[in-house]
């Protein structure tokens, strides 16, 4: 049965005046899993209206009473996750374990920046004059515009929206009109749990039927994640106008395998982070350095497990890896496989594994794409350093510790960061050398807690860190309360 889609502007569910919009299965192209109508800009505005016009409101409340939303919120989508994380496998791709789990993340985000409302509420210092002291008090920035992408389609928006909400905040958001249903829940979870009318917005709009949310004079901040490309022109496109941008952008992101991992363990690390949610997350692990040393032993485990892996219908009971989001995506990552790594490449480059595009029964015309691993000649290969944004694991034989790291740290991205080994000395080493957000030893590189910092260096982010503390950085500004007494 093919969802309605609607937007909720203002505290109501309304029909989209724009297009037709349609979110069809990437495992079942021919099924319509949701369907209805693009917002137009003049909806977008009357979001932005609602937003502005709720923040007094929203921000005056205690922070319990904003609390209490989200943990009722976080109980709905919990007494949910079967279904809506079903919803989110044929929507999105991902498998019906991962999806179930998604939404599950997505409550215990909730919950826990529910609890800033039982955390100290500022700082107090102390002032050089007698009769004063120093305060520094948080207030919400505002109306927050919020741009989500596809691959987690209602944790990221989870994310951002807890503590800006938690905080104050007034939202107006626009989820990737690929995968709009899960958008839907959150929103009627948070509406369900109680919160104020024009407090949150959602738009399923065109990009350039949203632009007002990257220039409307009472956007007080802008929250995305995506692409670096399109994080940088929003980046551009708000500095213009004096609007805040905190930016979740690309990864490529490494792993390292040193002489004394341990193999097994390492090999089913790696093969998590590359090809679990068919790779298509900005954590996934989409390159790995081996020493020389345990090279062909490492190859040969990965290869092993990868075997008893299964791709195919993400809402089958044993599949471990479903499509690709569409077949536009998945066809580019083969042609760039194909000319950097294939029979015809002069790269130097071999095809390890994959590279096909897989027969999946019951799920003909799906955009699948086999669980692939190339061989690279060098650090400089195009395959090392692009982020596809698929399940393709470059793997680059080294020759010690030392070129593992330089090859690991090479290029723009500074994301996620992985490295397997028993030695002390190589962690200090990759804490201190390698320049990243976050840095997984012995575990892959993917995943990322509630509770504290997430977000990359370098090309792969912009502004400050997401989740945890941290957000209220973003999502917050202070205000440097002299606290003096009349003179005596």
């Amino acid at each position: 049965m093919t969802a309605l889609l609607t937007h909720y502007i203002g505290g109501q569910w309304v029909a989209g005046e724009g297009d037709s919009l349609s979110s069809v299965s990437p495992s079942r192209p021919d099924v319509v899993v949701a369907a209805g109508r693009f917002a137009t800009s003049a909806q977008v505005d009357q979001a932005i209206d609602a937003a502005a016009e709720a923040a007094a409101g929203w921000g005056s409340l205690p922070y319990a009473e904003r609390a209490k939303v989200l943990t009722r919120a976080a109980e709905i989508l919990r007494a949910n996750a079967e279904e809506w994380g079903r919803e989110l496998s044929a929507e999105e791709g991902k498998t019906a374990p991962e999806g179930i789990g998604e939404v599950q993340r997505a409550a215990a985000i909730l919950d826990f920046q529910a609890t800033e409302a039982v955390r100290e509420a500022g700082e107090i210092y102390h002032s050089p004059r007698a009769g004063e002291r120093i305060e520094v008090v948080r207030k919400p920035v505002g109306v927050v515009s919020m741009i989500t992408p596809f691959n987690f389609p209602i944790a990221i928006p989870a994310w951002k929206a807890a503590p800006a909400l938690i905080h104050g905040n007034t939202i107006v958001w626009k989820p990737a009109h690929s995968v709009p249903l899960l958008a839907v829940r959150l929103t009627q979870a948070l509406d369900e749990a109680g919160l104020p009318a024009g407090v949150l917005n959602l738009v399923i709009a065109p990009s350039a039927e949203a632009s007002a949310m990257q220039s409307d004079p009472r956007i007080s901040a802008l929250t995305f994640t995506g692409s670096t490309r399109v994080g940088r022109m929003i980046a551009s496109r708000c500095a213009s106008v004096g609007i805040p941008v905190q930016a979740e952008l690309g990864g490529k992101n490494p792993a390292v395998v040193l002489a004394d991992a341990d193999l097994p363990h390492a090999a089913t690390q790696v093969l998590n982070g590359a090809f679990n949610s068919t790779g298509q997350k900005c954590t996934a692990t989409s390159r790995v350095a081996v020493v020389r040393e345990v090279a062909d032993d490492f190859l040969a485990e990965l290869k092993s497990q990868l075997a008893s892996r299964v791709t195919g219908d993400p809402l089958a009971e044993g599949v471990s890896m479903g499509p690709m989001i569409d077949a536009r995506n998945r066809d580019e990552v083969l042609a760039a496989v194909q000319k950097h790594a294939g029979p015809d490449s002069t790269s130097g480059a071999r095809l390890l594994v994959g590279g096909n595009i897989p027969e999946v029964v019951g799920c003909e015309g799906g955009y699948f794409l086999e669980p692939t691993i190339v061989e690279v000649p060098n650090r400089d290969h195009y395959l090392w350093n692009e982020e596809l944004f698929a399940p393709v694991l470059s793997f680059l034989v080294v020759d010690d510790a030392a070129e593992a790291f330089e090859a690991a740290e090479f290029g723009e991205y500074g994301l996620s960061a992985a490295v397997f080994t028993d030695s002390l000395a190589a962690t200090f080493n990759a804490v201190d050398r390698l320049d990243v957000g976050i840095l997984h030893v012995n575990s892959e590189t993917a995943g990322a807690d509630p509770h504290v910092p997430f977000g990359g260096a370098g090309a792969s982010g912009y502004g400050p860190k997401e989740q945890g503390r941290a957000a209220r950085e973003f999502f917050t500004h202070t205000t440097t309360v002299y606290l003096g007494r009349w003179p005596r």
